[in-house]
């Protein structure tokens, strides 16, 4: 990291999450020299985090959180997290949407940033087993009334997980008898030896079931899900057309990835513009 006086708490934030997780454990005063601000500053950043629960205040500075691989995060304690690199993502990924397409949106906070760019694309099916998407474009519909070019939505029924989606044999059967164009599907955790992976068991089958049902299966994940490991692997990188994610990946994992994946986009750069790679 850069000293830069000038940096959004955000992207301190960010920088400081990232040097947490790659050195195990960061001291305050380092962080005051590498980021250019105060003591002060460090320390409430570091609370900020705490209270995300992504790290751990330790005397003088922090380390990360050891979560279980059963672990699963609300929708709103997630919906914090990553907010610019969520919707950098989010605006790269609707740019490989066409107009008429069927597509299907996963549940998770960045296929939530997506759905709302996604309004403005005409005469789409969306099918989702996300209660969050969904009322995206219902919201909308309220909103502006019955408008030609609206996105047809179905909403697939099920047992609610803690980030909201629907999940379970009710889910799994409504998907297994629909096939859509593109897949948007957003992870708990993304690597080379597991795959794509979740905490949750039922929810682990109904993404199995939308991977299947799909034509192009397309990820959106930030870069703090590489690596990261849940309970159940549900689908292969091998299975995977396209990787949309943001500037902070690593290029040791971009490396990873063109070993597996057709496709890397990687949104959010130096020229704020999507930097797409076929693979």
């Amino acid at each position: 990291m850069s000293e830069n006086q000038n940096l959004l708490a955000e992207q301190r934030r960010t920088l400081i999450l990232d040097e947490v997780r790659r050195r195990g454990g960061v001291r305050v005063n380092e962080l005051t020299r590498k980021l250019g601000v105060s003591d002060m500053t460090v320390r409430r950043d570091l609370d900020a985090l705490a209270r995300q629960g992504v790290l751990e205040k330790v005397h003088g500075g922090a380390v990360p959180v050891v979560e279980a691989s059963t672990h699963e995060p609300g929708f709103e304690a997630k919906s914090g997290l990553e907010l610019t690199a969520k919707e950098d993502i989010a605006r790269a990924a609707a740019e490989l949407v066409p107009p008429g397409a069927a597509i299907a949106l996963s549940g998770g906070t960045t296929t939530f940033a997506l759905a709302h760019r996604l309004l403005d694309v005409p005469d789409l099916t969306v099918v989702t087993n996300s209660v969050r998407v969904a009322d995206v474009f219902h919201a909308a519909q309220r909103t502006s009334g019955s408008r030609q070019g609206a996105a047809t939505v179905v909403l697939t029924g099920g047992v609610r997980t803690p980030s909201d989606s629907l999940v379970g044999p009710v889910a799994d059967q409504a998907i297994a008898a629909l096939h859509f164009d593109l897949l948007f599907l957003g992870v708990h955790g993304i690597s080379v030896e597991a795959g794509l992976s979740t905490p949750n068991l039922a929810e682990a089958e109904t993404n199995r079931r939308l991977v299947q049902s799909a034509r192009r299966v397309i990820v959106v994940a930030d870069h703090t899900k590489w690596g990261t490991v849940g309970l159940s692997s549900f689908a292969s990188l091998e299975q995977v057309d396209t990787l949309v994610t943001d500037a902070g990946l690593p290029g040791t994992a971009r490396t990873e990835v063109s070993e597996h994946l057709r496709r890397l986009v990687v949104a959010g750069g130096p020229e704020d513009d999507a930097q797409t790679a076929d693979l």
